[in-house]
């Protein structure tokens, strides 16, 4: 399983194993991570799991499609390494991703 490091917004950090096909925002949830809260559960309708991914992340995480990009508009100081955990899906080469969580949710 990879690992994934969430980060609170007062640098908090939490190092989780997450199992392969699971989302970066149901491995936060399934280890009660503080900071995302994923009202929507996961279906992109809304800016709560939004994260900042980590520069060096960041180009080896999928593109963002567009309904994610009209989501990340309601979120909270977007900014161009924002994106929703609830769209990025766990394979082995998110091994040692890094996101951090904002100030708060949107």
């Amino acid at each position: 399983m990879p690992k994934i490091t969430y980060i609170e917004y007062n640098g908090k950090e939490h190092i989780v194993d997450v199992p392969i096909g699971l989302s970066v925002m149901e491995g936060a949830v399934q280890n009660d991570i503080p900071g995302i809260d994923a009202d929507c559960g996961g279906s992109c309708a809304c800016a709560t799991c939004h994260v900042y991914v980590d520069e060096k992340w960041f180009e080896k995480i999928p593109k963002k499609e567009e309904a994610e990009e009209d989501m990340l508009d309601m979120a909270f100081e977007p900014n161009q390494n924002s994106r929703l955990t609830c769209q990025i899906t766990v394979t082995n080469e998110l091994e040692g991703l890094v996101v951090r969580m904002p100030k708060q949710q949107g």
